[in-house]
């Protein structure tokens, strides 16, 4: 039986305006030739040419000066190879060298898809049946590189959504590495990802059990700037070198608004785009709150599954994870510990979900087959929509299925609580399809989503529209158990 579905008249769009100024150096030959240039004009024109990008720029970013004297300071090598002291350049003419190393880069300009939702941190000054919420989406903008930004919500007593205004400058994060690091899980993870041993041990060797950032960063490059190296060595010590960049921490500023965040491609391992967020509430068993969330890095040819935790979106640890259950796309963390352990949904073998038991949050082993396609609408594939959802009748999970011509749908199904390997219950047709109206988009015929959650005994179900737009739809959740069981 179809389970009954209404679907609100909400439709979020991409936003081209929405910008972040970001690093862009043309070759260092290009570069070069710029700095020269600059060097030619005298200090009054430095300062002129200075006002009038400030004029044109200032009032679109927060903090504008800050990234042009950061963008300068990357440079840092170019100035070097010319024998330039940046000591003995003004303050002005740092900033505008560091003007022509920034761009404008529009985050939502091409999708604004794949959400989740999760409940806010903050639930004061609100009336009975609301709901504050945080929604996560996928942007993309030039050149299909997706970043991860947010809104903040209300639900009221009958589900209707309202979002907060949202703010108007970008907030860029502040990036810092993680300084030391476990030699064995490190080359654990080496081995997950395939890097060849023949190239990776001379480096290893070398290493204590725990070692610094800066260190291993050194050996690798030392030997990258030979140029006699193999192509095929340099790509592997180039996996070694983006995979200990793929550890850092992040912190947003507090006076900026979550609307003004963005978490962008930050490390080689997500040049290409981090795709596909999937944030849940977890409660720990001594009743503590965190944010997790699972997503991929992509940077071309390889994809990293990632693990981000944070306290109030301000401060987020992003790290891969590790193990062999830890490959694909496709993962999502319980919202709780099941018997003292951390459990997990994944799709290692791109066409079935899977599910993994661990005494760590980011190190999965011994996957368990949970559930293969079953129905004629998920034939190609199936995965999760997002972390499994904690009920008294069970752990409920939005599924999504592919069919003929490439059609996603979103689907359920229901696990028992204490030994989520067995299944109660699965909707035997889709609980959402693409309607007419949305089945056009960058990516036709498909609905999907990254996360649900339940509010007033529905299921509230934000998805994207064809990898274009944003809705959502809402399920009571009598007629959604009642379908799962019959």
């Amino acid at each position: 039986m179809r389970v009954p579905v209404t679907r609100k008249q909400v439709n979020l769009l991409p936003d081209s305006s929405r910008v972040i100024a970001r690093y862009f150096m043309n070759g260092e030959q290009p570069t070069k030739d710029m700095i020269s240039l600059v060097f030619g004009l005298s200090e009054s024109e430095v300062h002129q040419t200075l006002d009038q990008v400030l004029r044109e720029f200032a009032y679109r970013h927060r903090s504008i000066t800050w990234l042009f004297k950061k963008h300068f300071h990357r440079a840092a090598p170019v100035l070097k190879s010319m024998q330039i002291n940046p000591d003995n350049i003004s303050e002005e003419r740092k900033l505008l060298i560091g003007s022509y190393l920034t761009m404008e880069y529009s985050i939502e300009s091409t999708a604004f898809f794949n959400p989740s939702i999760i409940p806010d941190f903050d639930q004061t000054y609100l009336e009975e049946g609301e709901m504050r919420v945080i929604m996560s989406f996928r942007a993309t903008g030039e050149g299909h590189i997706s970043s991860i930004v947010f809104r903040r919500g209300i639900l009221d007593k009958n589900n209707n959504l309202t979002l907060m205004n949202i703010g108007k400058s970008m907030d860029i994060a502040e990036v810092s590495q993680k300084k030391s690091y476990h030699k064995g899980r490190f080359v654990k993870k080496m081995r997950e990802m395939n890097i060849p041993e023949k190239y990776s041990q001379k480096i290893v060797d070398d290493l204590p059990d725990h070692f610094d950032y800066v260190v291993l960063k050194k050996s690798v490059n030392s030997i990258l700037e030979d140029p006699e190296i193999s192509e095929s060595r340099r790509l592997a010590l180039e996996e070694i070198t983006w995979l200990v960049d793929s550890y850092y921490d992040i912190k947003f500023e507090r006076d900026s608004d979550i609307s003004e965040r963005v978490i962008y491609p930050i490390s080689e391992s997500e040049s290409n785009g981090i795709e596909d967020a999937r944030f849940v509430q977890f409660i720990d068993d001594d009743g503590s709150v965190k944010y997790y969330a699972t997503y991929t890095a992509y940077n071309g040819h390889t994809i990293l599954p990632k693990f981000l935790s944070t306290d109030e979106f301000c401060k987020f640890r992003i790290m891969p994870l590790h193990g062999k259950g830890a490959l694909g796309k496709n993962l999502a963390i319980f919202p709780r510990r099941i018997k003292g352990q951390y459990a997990m949904l994944s799709r290692l073998d791109g066409m079935n979900n899977y599910i993994m038991f661990s005494d760590r949050d980011t190190l999965w082993t011994d996957p368990i087959l949970l559930q293969k396609p079953k129905y004629p609408w998920e034939f190609s594939k199936m995965g999760n929509c997002g972390s499994p959802i904690w009920t008294e009748q069970g752990w409920l999970i939005i599924t999504h299925g592919v069919g003929p011509m490439r059609r996603y749908c979103i689907g359920a199904a229901l696990f028992d609580l204490d030994d989520p390997t067995k299944e109660i219950g699965r909707l035997s047709e889709p609980l959402l399809m693409p309607l007419e109206n949305e089945r056009e988009g960058y990516v036709p015929n498909v609905v999907y989503s990254c996360g649900s959650l339940i509010h007033n005994n529905n299921l509230i179900l934000p998805y994207a529209v064809s990898d274009y737009s944003t809705t959502y739809a809402i399920v009571d959740m009598e007629a959604l158990f009642y379908g799962l069981k019959h």
